[in-house]
């Protein structure tokens, strides 16, 4: 049964996205956030929660520590370095498009004021090679995986920090956009992310310990042994939703970028430690 402290953090999550932006405070919904699990796993330190179901899961840590002896993610990482600094077919590189190099994951997603939308990496890389005259890379699979790769591990110890520019109505409807997605129950199991990642955070479905929503951007993209390859995160919200029996959303969708821009606030101040490797 839901005890009353997550039944009350459900509602009110709900309750939130019908409050217009004006009242809107992310910053109060990641301290909830943070105060509920760090109450929820008294013996878990903050930084912890970065490393996923790992941080409470002394059986599958000893497991992942193992693997991460002999990261299945190398090759990925290799393969995006050599994308990195192999140049354009007019002589530019990725490193035209981001003068600061490759670690830049920290950077991601940002709201871009010009765009008027959420920016996230992977689309961010697109956009270079397409104003490059080169082809874009697919969302979910492929070559994508490997330069995100190179760039989250060229990135690791930087710490989470999304901005909501203060007084950017359009900043603000994306977040809460993204918060809304966030709560919402779909599909025939009418589960929300918050169903397995707040409300059973830590609890087992089949054989798998569910992470908390604290943390859950820190380590991406990640090999996955289910997939037997590095996938993203749109990806993985793809197979959440399809678990669920609903219909996903494309990758890189406003929908999806939305999720990101919320969901990646709330582990704000905790390092990224991607790319990581999960069941």
């Amino acid at each position: 049964m839901m005890n009353k402290l997550i039944f009350k953090l459900v509602l009110t999550g709900l309750a939130l996205t019908a409050i217009t932006t004006a009242y809107a405070d992310p910053e109060k919904d990641r301290e909830g956030l943070t105060n509920y699990f760090e109450g929820r796993f008294p013996g878990v330190a903050l930084a912890e929660f970065a490393n996923g179901a790992y941080a409470y899961d002394t059986v599958g840590r000893e497991s992942w520590e193992a693997i991460e002896e002999f990261p299945p993610y190398e090759i990925a990482i290799d393969d995006g370095q050599a994308m990195w600094e192999k140049p354009f077919a007019n002589g530019k590189t990725y490193k035209d498009c981001f003068a600061d190099g490759p670690a830049i994951a920290h950077k991601y997603p940002h709201w871009d004021k010009k765009q008027a939308m959420v920016m996230t990496l992977p689309l961010a890389l697109n956009q270079c090679r397409e104003a490059n005259g080169e082809k874009p890379l697919k969302y979910k699979k492929g070559s994508i995986n490997n330069i995100v790769s190179y760039i989250a591990f060229e990135s690791r110890g930087n710490k989470t920090q999304v901005v909501i520019p203060e007084g950017d109505a359009g900043a603000m409807a994306a977040y809460e956009d993204g918060k809304k997605f966030f709560y919402t129950r779909r599909g025939q199991l009418n589960f929300s992310c918050a169903t397995c990642h707040i409300q059973n955070a830590g609890n087992k479905i089949r054989s798998e310990i569910l992470s908390s929503a604290l943390g859950h951007t820190t380590h991406f993209p990640v090999y996955r042994s289910k997939w037997g390859a590095v996938g993203t995160l749109h990806r993985r919200f793809t197979g959440c939703n399809k678990q669920v029996r609903a219909k996903p959303f494309k990758a890189q969708g406003e929908e999806y970028r939305n999720l990101e821009y919320f969901l990646t606030y709330m582990s704000n101040g905790l390092e990224l430690n991607g790319p990581g490797a999960r069941k």
